[in-house]
């Protein structure tokens, strides 16, 4: 008679096989160059953008306990050097050595979990005192008390991606003819972004983006008395949402030019909130973004949340020295919309700048 091993003696004699023969799939190689420098405490700057300070407070926000795959930090790790190399998965795979579809499934899920704590990073100010801070900022931007009431800076922003394929194609490009998706955004005095809205396609003007955005509709920010800057592509607005915007040119009087001047102190954080943003992430924002468009509002926004983080940290990288800002827009402000709103008031502001002396510079808010 033939005899046969109990079958609990052939699980084990094959479960011992397996883990003889096949390597351990979550087993992180920490010799990697990549990954030797950052566990040797060099600076983590080159190669995720982000120093170690600003590492610290982006895992403690994320607190993601890992009991299965790489671990929190490898996977934040992977997900900074895709941002900061702005490679292919496949050559992140090579970097990290592990597999492309893990690469793709990690920057996936570390986006998912950045945005999860976006309102935690990204928020409007939330006490008086918190406002009076923000306004006597934009007080001292602008070099002027006439600017007392501003609290915040808007502006659009324009994010190259790949051109989606079929007829929708061309919805994405934009007067420059390159496609894009827009990325507008209200920062307060230190360039720190307080309110961000992204996703409508590149075609789009900046005030059709304004009017479906939160910050328009629900009319929430600012409070009653206070004003947002905003350059000549949006409408100078008192309701619903309060809009002051330089004059148009050509610029007739002195006191016009000197309010344009004043105004463009303060509104000009924002052109240097995006142009700090876009320098960390060079690689993401300085190219066409290869995803797929329905995830590029997820990266960018993902990009605005590390900003602030890297803010808060005092971990600043310097925009470039051209402006981010696009003076062929100045003066496509939306005339219908300015025809019901808050010109009147800023004819006052105007006479409070002729009127009133200079706020001295006793503090640098760049």
């Amino acid at each position: 008679m033939k005899s046969y091993l109990p079958i609990k003696t052939v699980y084990a004699v094959l479960h011992l096989f397996l883990n003889q023969t096949r390597p351990l799939y979550c087993r992180i190689n920490q010799s990697v160059p990549v990954l030797d420098r950052f566990f040797s405490q060099e600076d983590p700057r080159p190669d995720f953008r982000l120093s170690r300070e600003s590492l610290a407070v982006l895992l403690n926000l994320l607190n993601q306990d890992r009991r299965h795959g790489w671990g929190a930090t490898i996977e934040i790790l992977v997900f900074l050097f895709w941002l900061a190399s702005g490679a292919s998965y496949r050559v992140v795979s090579r970097v990290f050595g592990m597999p492309r579809s893990t690469v793709h499934y990690v920057v996936h899920r570390v986006t998912k979990e950045v945005l999860a704590i976006r309102y935690q990073v990204i928020h409007l100010p939330t006490t008086p005192e918190d406002l009076e801070v923000v306004s006597r900022g934009f007080a001292g931007l602008a070099r002027h008390r006439a600017f007392m009431k501003a609290v915040g800076a808007i502006d659009g922003c324009h994010i190259r991606i790949k051109c989606p394929s079929g007829p929708d194609g061309q919805c994405y490009r934009n007067r420059k003819l390159f496609p894009s998706i827009i990325l507008q955004a209200v920062c307060d005095h230190r360039g720190r972004f307080i309110d961000t809205y992204v996703g409508w396609p590149g075609s789009v003007h900046d005030s059709r983006v304004l009017r479906h955005s939160p910050l328009y509709s629900q009319s929430v920010y600012p409070p009653p008395g206070h004003f947002i800057l905003a350059d000549g592509g949006y409408p100078c607005l008192q309701r619903p949402l309060p809009l002051i915007t330089p004059y148009k040119r050509p610029v007739q009087g002195v006191g016009a030019q000197r309010f344009n001047s004043h105004h463009s102190r303060a509104r000009s954080i924002i052109e240097r909130a995006f142009g700090m943003m876009k320098n960390r992430f060079r690689a993401i924002f300085l190219q066409a973004l290869e995803v797929h468009h329905t995830f590029v509002p997820h990266v960018i926004t993902a990009c605005a949340v590390l900003h602030n983080i890297c803010l808060s940290a005092g971990d600043i990288v310097a925009p470039e020295d051209e402006p981010e800002g696009d003076g062929a827009e100045d003066d496509e402000g939306e005339a219908g919309l300015e025809a019901v709103s808050g010109a009147l008031w800023r004819d006052q502001l105007s006479a409070e700048v002729s009127a009133l002396e200079e706020v001295p510079p006793d503090h640098d808010y760049c």
